[in-house]
């Protein structure tokens, strides 16, 4: 995205790469535009405070400007913090900062620090290596959180300019205790430690972010005060209430449905009050929604087959049937003859000769080849079906030949298994008689049974 003070390549804009923080306050956010500076238009009795802005807008502050003809708006300034200093950039100054301080209702005499001094190269070397660390420390300082077990959220981490002091900002639903959480993080990286507790808003506002719309985030770019939002907000202007597309991305309600609310409240006004059912001859009729835009109201009602349908009836049409409704007088029709023989005349434009469409080229269909080669395909899979219908008949005749029969009675199996007995008796009577008539013989078997299990184990 490219600003006023960003250059230019091609016609198009360079950008700085900050994308969304723009004009000449150095990309950063919440800015006021200083436009006596920008015209160079000099006070005749110049105001001694200015307006200091650090971490690109995340947090502002009013210090005493003791030599303010040297010190402008853009310059990068050393303050004094209190405990140490810090560098920042002059965001406003001149007499826009005494209605700055109205606005925010700080008062000169709380204006208790000093601008020390023009930044040196050196002051600017150590804020960026400030900014550096403060990503990589911010992980370290949530995993402490997590090892003391504490019910918070640490949302930022803010370096001073001279490393000696770190604030953490943190967002938790009630009071917590994190005294032995501050002496941990002070151990852990040799600072003096900060905690304050800030709400979702106020956290979204210094992360900062792009929001459904497709822009930058309202609280971190020119919101400064939050504004309670009501459920009954998206109610006025027939929004569904869908609480996920209606909170932003501090998991409350969007504060730009607040800005309409005023308009569609002065339009709802001009509508009929108490009309959230009319009545007719033959029907009767509930208000779905009304139509700030087209001045209309729609209603469903029950036909006489028992289906709903939608109509849209003007809200003058509306007020006079309720009047009616309220004399007990009922009309034959939601809509008078006169709405419906209304015609709207259509003007057309005679654009001969100025309009002059292309004629379509034809597109020749292809001839079909190779009809022979399709029907011998066609031939060979219906002879390749029946040869395989004819095999699975077969399989299926020989499968019933193999089946025994089930008609057979027990008597005869029984009998099959009685003569099979018998003679496996007979042949081992058999056997035995003839071992015992050749005992050599017998041992010479064995031996032989004994060789054979041999190279069967082996």
């Amino acid at each position: 995205m490219g600003c006023a003070a960003c250059s230019s390549k091609n016609g198009s804009p360079a950008g700085c790469g900050n994308k969304g923080h723009c004009l000449n306050g150095g990309c950063n956010k919440m800015n006021t535009y200083d436009w006596f500076s920008v015209w160079q238009v000099t006070d005749s009795e110049p105001y001694d405070v200015v307006e200091v802005s650090f971490k690109r807008g995340a947090r502002k502050g009013f210090f005493r400007n003791r030599q303010p003809h040297r010190w402008q708006t853009g310059d990068f300034v050393a303050v004094d913090s209190g405990n140490g200093y810090d560098v920042g950039q002059i965001s406003l100054s001149g007499e826009l900062v005494r209605l700055q301080m109205k606005k925010k209702r700080i008062k000169e005499d709380q204006v208790i620090h000093d601008v020390i001094r023009l930044a040196s190269p050196r002051d600017l070397e150590r804020l960026q290596e400030a900014r550096q660390r403060e990503k990589k420390n911010l992980t370290r300082a949530r995993a402490i959180v997590q090892t003391h077990g504490l019910d918070m959220k640490m949302g930022d981490l803010e370096y001073q300019a001279d490393l000696r002091k770190a604030t953490f900002y943190y967002t938790a639903d009630g009071r917590i205790d994190f005294r032995e959480l501050v002496r941990s993080l002070a151990r852990e990286f040799n600072v003096k430690v900060e905690m304050r507790q800030i709400g979702s808003r106020q956290e979204s506002a210094r992360i900062g972010g792009i929001g459904s719309c497709g822009r930058e985030l309202c609280c971190s770019t020119w919101l400064s005060e939050f504004k309670s939002v009501p459920t009954s907000a998206a109610r006025y202007q027939n929004l569904a209430i869908n609480q996920v597309k209606l909170s932003g991305q501090c998991g409350r309600l969007k504060c730009c449905l607040n800005y309409e609310l005023d308009t569609y409240m002065d339009a709802l006004k001009t509508f009929p009050m108490k009309a959230q059912s009319l009545k007719t001859i033959s029907a009767e009729a509930t208000l779905i929604k009304a139509d700030i835009f087209k001045d209309v109201m729609h209603y469903s009602y029950k036909t006489e087959f028992g289906r709903y349908m939608v109509i849209s009836i003007n809200k003058d049409r509306v007020r006079e049937i309720a009047d009616m409704n309220r004399r007990g007088e009922y009309p034959e029709t939601f809509i008078t003859e006169e709405e419906l023989d209304i015609d709207q005349e259509m003007d057309f434009a005679d654009v001969t000769g100025v309009i002059e469409l292309k004629e379509e080229k034809k597109r020749r269909k292809k001839k079909k080849r190779n009809n022979r080669n399709r029907a011998n395909n066609r031939v060979k899979s219906r002879g390749a079906d029946n040869n395989a219908q004819r095999k699975s008949t077969k399989r299926t005749t020989d499968n019933s030949k193999e089946k025994p029969d089930s008609t057979k009675s027990k008597d005869e199996e029984q009998k099959k298994r009685s003569g099979r007995n018998n003679r496996n008796r007979r042949n081992s009577r058999s056997s035995s008689s003839r071992n015992n008539s050749r005992p050599g013989q017998k041992k010479s078997n064995n031996s032989k049974n004994d060789n054979a299990k041999d190279k069967d184990a082996s």
